[in-house]
């Protein structure tokens, strides 16, 4: 009597203890889905993004919050740079506000403010937008400031500097205002190193190409 009481007791013990156990694992279960769907939703589109297989496909946010759907820029050459306020090389928005003056029936330019090189941009959308438009009086698009380069880089850099991407060569962006061309169709054509002037001869004739 004394053994069937032991072994009923067992019993009881072991079946609180897995009721236990399974109540635990759904309450955790629980509290990982909506982390564990976030991380299903998300991945997928931030892997498609980078994929792209056209430029033109691309979304990103401007400087004063609106949307750049670059596909409305189809049948335009689209020259994009990486920016900052503090650079040697900032007096090229007067160049590159020249070059959109004179081409804009056939070009698009969106400068994209970064803080990755000696945080030579240091400050928020709205202190670029009005240093831009105060002393280069820029009127071509300025995008929202992101990074460039590094595991933070913005998809559309990735696609950038990435042959895997771009389906045209790898690159690495050396410092600010290195520009990329991307043409009529959405596909990058071409790099221009960040001391090469907008004026140039190398981006005006590949412009008028």
């Amino acid at each position: 009597m004394k053994r069937k009481y032991i072994i009923f007791l067992t019993f009881l013990i072991l079946t609180i203890m897995l009721a236990s156990f399974m109540k635990i694992g759904s309450i955790l279960t629980a509290l990982a889905l909506p982390f564990t769907q976030n991380t299903v939703l998300t991945r997928p589109n931030q892997m498609e993004t980078t994929a792209e297989k056209n430029f033109h496909q691309f979304k990103m946010k401007t400087i004063d919050g609106k949307v750049i759907d670059f596909s409305q820029f189809k049948g335009k050459k689209i020259v994009i740079l990486n920016t900052a306020s503090k650079c040697g090389y900032t007096p090229q928005y007067e160049g590159l506000e020249k070059l959109y003056e004179q081409y804009k029936d056939k070009l698009v330019i969106v400068g994209f403010p970064s803080n990755n090189f000696l945080f030579q941009e240091p400050g928020s959308n709205a202190n670029i937008a009005e240093f831009c438009k105060k002393n280069y009086g820029v009127t071509f698009l300025m995008a929202a400031k992101i990074d460039v380069k590094g595991r933070s880089a913005h998809p559309i850099y990735t696609w950038l500097t990435q042959k895997q991407y771009n389906k045209f060569d790898n690159s690495v962006v050396k410092w600010n205002f290195q520009k990329y061309l991307i043409d009529e169709k959405g596909n990058l054509v071409n790099m221009f190193a960040p001391s090469v002037e907008p004026m140039s001869p190398e981006i005006v004739n590949a412009i008028k190409k």
